[in-house]
């Protein structure tokens, strides 16, 4: 009997996991949720200074008002901005890619609150938290400025495009792919404002901005 009851409830749990397997929207989010678990327990491990601290307060603070600088917008949201990524990849840039994942991580949360655009959770999900949280992968090269950013930005591209494939199929026009509209609409205005990243960071000295920036004293 109890062998019974055992292969009933695996044969249940094997058919949950199936379903879960079949659903694109599920998929995402057990993998979202991965990522920022991941994340938090690597983070738990800094040690954040006051001084870290107040940098963090500091770059999300004018990563939100450059942020409000915007070029161009799009209709479901994405706009061209003038380098609100740029404190973002510093902070990554001076501490390393924890720091510079939660830092983006706030930063994804604060940019929800400014100027939410919701279809689902888990699109909110990726679009606001894990988006801008990749933007943190830049510490890992912070002997290559010019990399770093490229990969952050490439990170929050992908973050958009998977929201984009999945949640946003219903905006591409009638007969294109999904995969196609979300690559043209995310890359439309991701690639220009990484252009423009990048072109900062071409004339900011980061060695002695970080040596400024920690003689400072709060």
């Amino acid at each position: 009997m109890n062998s019974f009851i055992k292969f009933i409830n695996d044969f249940s749990l094997s058919n949950s996991i199936a379903d879960i397997l079949k659903n694109p929207t599920a998929i995402a989010a057990l993998a979202g949720l991965l990522i920022i678990l991941i994340v938090l327990l690597k983070v738990k491990k800094v040690k954040f200074t006051t001084r870290i601290i107040t940098q963090i307060g500091l770059a999300l603070a004018l990563t939100a008002v450059l942020s409000l600088f915007k070029i161009y917008e799009l209709p479901n949201g994405g706009s061209v901005t003038f380098g609100s990524m740029i404190p973002v990849l510093l902070i990554a840039f001076f501490y390393g890619p924890e720091i510079g994942l939660i830092t983006g991580f706030l930063y994804g949360i604060i940019s929800l609150i400014l100027g939410p655009w919701i279809v689902h959770p888990v699109q909110v999900l990726f679009d606001y938290p894990l988006a801008f949280m990749a933007l943190g992968l830049a510490g890992f090269f912070k002997n290559n400025k010019y990399l770093g950013a490229i990969v952050g930005i490439f990170g929050r591209f992908i973050c958009h495009y998977i929201s984009g494939v999945v949640f946003f199929a219903s905006s591409a026009p009638k007969g294109q792919s999904p995969y196609l509209f979300s690559l043209i609409y995310n890359g439309s205005y991701l690639s220009i404002d990484a252009l423009i990243c990048l072109a900062i960071l071409a004339i900011l000295p980061l060695k002695q901005l970080y040596t400024i920036v920690n003689k400072s004293k709060y």
